[in-house]
């Protein structure tokens, strides 16, 4: 570069040197030295012309091939142009790809800026939190108006989340963090918490119910050891059936206990350690009948048994029977005397399919969701007068889906239920040879 600064300079001092000679020799050492010197003048101008000119307009193309002071300054503009350029470049790509990965979360995320104003939002939020495109540049605080978000916001201190609805469904719910980072600009990310809300919640239901299935017999079984232990009841009779009541509650917390147990065996078991065998259903469903008959007693159901005989299953035997027994248990209970209860076991191109029909008082669409929650009762009086621990559905929902199987419910109150548990193909096994033995 000093090199081309000192060849100008050469150059320049040669020209008014050569016209200081002609202007001696001439005479005219005034009008020479002014026209060599606006010559050198012209040149100069001709430069930061080509150099203005590229400097407004052409910095994308190569510069001018320009010599002296003016190329030294388009070299290295030029080089700090072309240092800018791949910087950006670089930082380009590094935003493109945190908005890619940023877009691809499941989180709602929100860019904020010093005023809480959105700059920028992932699809997540157009979901969870109903962002769209005319809210750039709007505060966040104007469209999302919880008082807690907003208490949030106006506290300042993000160490911990807050949660709130989601403002497109109330029913869904958020986990929403602020991260503040750079210059007065904040992170908000929102996740879809919902389920862990919902386990919360039957995690507090299952409690108190299984606080309050277990304390009703405790209380019956404590007031009659103390009617007993203070000689109050001295009439046999009165002893006796008061024996009756204890053990009977006993058998109802025995019967809980069992239930609790074998929901946390089927939870916690690790499916690689169960070997799956061939179960003979129909022979299964033989003895679930023959149970149903025992179960009704004085009520007198009508137990009917439709099923294929050549149609067995891949896995547990146990649990298949608990499960299968708790559907036609359940239908017993709730259906009144002299009803009908039609068991089917029958398979065809998606799969083997056990149902359970019942003529009993049928159940309303809106607890039917939640019918294989623990302890959940459509009619809590009705429920435990019939003997129900509350826990049966809950075990065949996980009975079913051990073996890859789903349960449906069709019911229409008043007039009865059907209670299907669906298998998929591959674990169904054909025995054309066991149609004998097996009925």
């Amino acid at each position: 570069m000093k090199v081309g600064v000192t060849t100008e300079f050469w150059r320049l001092t040669g020209i008014l040197v050569f016209a200081l000679f002609v202007g001696l020799v001439a005479g005219q050492v005034g009008w020479a030295l002014a026209i060599g010197l606006g010559v050198v003048l012209a040149w100069q101008y001709r430069q930061q012309l080509r150099l203005l000119n590229w400097l407004r307009h052409g910095r994308l193309k190569e510069p001018p091939d320009l010599e002296g002071i003016a190329g030294e300054v388009v070299y290295d503009v030029y080089r700090q142009y072309q240092r800018d350029r791949r910087r950006k470049k670089k930082l380009g790509k590094v935003l493109n790809r945190f908005y890619e990965s940023s877009s691809a979360l499941p989180d709602a995320t929100v860019i904020l800026g010093a005023n809480g104003e959105i700059d920028w939002f992932n699809d997540a939020a157009k979901h969870l939190l109903g962002l769209t495109g005319k809210d750039r540049g709007r505060r966040i605080g104007n469209l999302i108006r919880f008082p807690a978000f907003t208490g949030f916001l106006a506290r300042g201190d993000y160490s911990d989340a807050v949660e709130i609805p989601s403002p497109v469904d109330e029913s869904v719910h958020l986990s929403v963090r602020i991260v503040p980072y750079g210059k007065n600009q904040r992170l908000l990310s929102a996740r879809d918490v919902t389920r862990i809300h919902r386990l919360e919640q039957m995690r507090r239901d299952f409690v108190g119910n299984v606080s309050h299935e277990l304390r009703t017999p405790l209380t019956v079984i404590t007031g009659y050891l103390e009617a007993l232990t203070d000689g109050q009841d001295t009439d046999p009779e009165q002893v006796t059936a008061s024996l009756n009541q204890m053990k009977s509650q006993a058998e109802r917390m025995r019967r809980i206990v069992e239930d609790l147990l074998m929901l946390s065996r089927l939870e916690t078991r690790d499916e690689n350690g169960r070997e799956d065998v061939e179960v003979p259903v129909p022979a299964l469903l033989a003895s679930v009948e023959e149970e149903a008959h025992i179960l009704s007693g004085e009520k007198r159901h009508q137990v009917t048994l439709d099923v294929d005989p050549a149609l067995w299953l891949k896995g547990c035997s146990s649990e298949l029977h608990s499960a299968f027994s708790n559907l036609v248990s359940n239908a017993i209970r709730y259906t009144p005397p002299n009803g009908q209860i039609h068991i089917r076991w029958y398979l065809d191109e998606e799969g083997a399919h056990y149902a359970v029909t019942d003529t009993g008082i049928g159940i309303e669409p809106e607890h039917i969701p939640r019918l294989t929650e623990r302890f959940y009762r459509v009619d809590t009086a009705r429920s435990r007068a019939n003997g129900g621990t509350g826990l049966g559905l809950a075990i065949v929902k996980h009975v079913l889906r051990s073996h890859d199987a789903r349960l449906r419910i069709e019911s229409t109150p008043g007039k009865g239920s059907t209670f299907y548990a669906d298998f998929a193909p591959e674990r169904v096994i054909r025995h054309p040879g066991a149609a004998a033995s097996t009925v």
